[in-house]
């Protein structure tokens, strides 16, 4: 079924079907119903890609989001899923450009073929190619976390310094004065990604100025690097009574570590951190946690890349998300036996 059909049954022109369906002129509100009716008797949509050439736009976003390994985690999944769904709000597709051994070939192929209108780009490194390369090419884009150079970009994120700095004086408070820090991956701080960075230098900031032991332990993205890396913190410093961690993935594992090593949770061993908030109330004792909210960043992200659509010459809007540390069960007074 096409135009010229529904142009035949209507009993008018084709082009005055295409008035009709684009709203580029005006027509009598007779005729717009005539033609209505037929497209609904025959179930009609335009296609897409013929829409998009009228128009000059796809109504579709890119999501250009390498996962940190061979696949994507759940905590991954939850900001797909977010983005996804607030962009469907707003009536747009998303079209996921994934560099997945191609380096940033898929995004560059988005950018040629102008499959989408604008693109968020999530997994953002301090120094970041693929950020680099939209700039340059003039392409509309947001993202997910900031470069190093944030200034110049539209961008959401958390502020990962002071929520961390934030798990840390909480724990001061107790009365912790050692304490353990368990970011992402070696493979993912040695690339650069930006919320472990701004992380570990939030902790280090709130240790010193608390002027207590500190930590930091790099853990892979999964429960068994979690348990492993309980059992590193506490051979290097068996008076350790409180970590705080940015991993969710490893969170599971870290649990399950500290009671290997005989570590009751909050009894003898407080644990805070930064994660999805589906995620620190699904351990027991539930995270004490700056919730990340994946369905607010993933709204913004798709505001911010629909007002640049619509003002392109507008100055860039950035958003720092930073939620209070909910207070749940994992964490309690230092042991009185610390030292």
């Amino acid at each position: 079924m096409n135009i010229g059909e529904i142009a035949r049954r209507a009993g008018v022109s084709r082009s005055t079907v295409s008035y009709a369906l684009s709203g580029k002129r005006s027509i009598s509100p007779e005729t717009r119903a005539r033609i209505q009716a037929v497209i609904d008797e025959l179930g009609y949509q335009p296609s897409a890609t013929a829409r998009a050439l009228s128009s000059g736009q796809t109504h579709t976003l890119g999501l250009v989001f390498p996962p940190a390994s061979s696949h994507y985690t759940d905590m991954q999944l939850d900001f797909i899923g977010s983005l996804v769904e607030a962009a469907a709000g707003f009536g747009y597709d998303v079209l996921m450009a994934a560099s997945i051994g191609d380096g940033d070939k898929g995004l560059r192929r988005l950018v040629a073929e102008r499959r989408v209108d604008g693109a968020v780009l999530m997994e953002i490194r301090l120094e970041d190619t693929r950020v680099d390369y939209l700039s340059e090419a003039g392409f509309p884009f947001v993202t997910i976390g900031r470069t190093g150079q944030p200034d110049h970009t539209r961008w959401v994120d958390m502020d990962y310094t002071a929520l961390v700095g934030s798990c840390v004086q909480h724990l001061v408070h107790l009365g912790h004065r050692r304490i353990a820090f368990v970011n992402r991956s070696e493979r993912l701080f040695r690339a650069g990604y930006e919320s472990a960075h701004r992380s570990l230098t939030g902790f280090e900031n709130a240790c010193e100025e608390q002027g207590v032991a500190g930590a930091a332990y790099l853990c892979g993205d999964d429960a068994a690097s979690g348990e492993d890396t309980v059992g590193r913190i506490l051979a290097a410093d068996p008076d350790t009574t409180a970590l705080v961690t940015v991993n969710e993935a490893a969170l599971g594992g870290l649990y399950r570590g500290l009671a290997v090593h005989g570590r009751k949770v909050p009894l003898d061993f407080s644990v805070a951190g930064i994660a999805l908030s589906r995620w620190a109330t699904a351990v027991t004792p539930q995270l004490t946690a700056a919730d990340v909210s994946a369905a607010e960043m993933g709204r913004v992200a798709v505001e911010l890349l629909l007002e640049l659509l619509a003002t392109p010459d507008a100055p860039p809007r950035h958003v720092l998300l930073a939620p209070p540390v909910s207070l749940r069960a994992s964490t309690g007074p230092a042991p009185v036996s610390e030292s």
